[in-house]
């Protein structure tokens, strides 16, 4: 089982969410290190000073896909089959597989793109 991360994971590590920092960790123990693409980076990255210190040490940790034009076809057709329009949701979707666990603050919406790209894996509220 691999971790999943989108943004919520991020904004639960920079909040110091003792849950969350547990989950990275236990990935890293287990040798499978959580995954993300670079949309989501974007989304909560603003230079790694201060607050955002813990961060940049819990990025070195998680494998980052680029977001290229295979991961972006596959976007697309899980878009067009769930009728919603966030890219970076459904990207992250894309980089799960099977029986993974994908951490988000939006369950909802990650949720119906999982639907829609016939995964079994576990939606986990960040």
């Amino acid at each position: 089982m691999t971790l999943i991360l989108d943004t919520g994971a991020f904004f639960a590590l920079e909040r110091n969410d003792r849950a969350m920092w547990r989950r990275l960790k236990a990935a890293k123990l287990a040798g499978v290190p959580p995954r993300t693409h670079g949309g989501v980076i974007a989304q909560v990255w603003r230079g790694g000073a201060g607050r955002q210190a813990p961060l940049a040490r819990a990025l070195k940790s998680i494998e980052t896909t680029p977001l290229d034009d295979g991961l972006g076809c596959m976007v697309g057709v899980f878009l067009a089959r769930s009728g919603m329009g966030d890219a970076i949701d459904a990207a992250v979707v894309a980089l799960a597989d099977h029986d993974d666990q994908i951490i988000t603050s939006d369950p909802g919406d990650i949720a119906s793109l999982v639907h829609a790209a016939e995964l079994r894996c576990d939606v986990v509220l960040s």
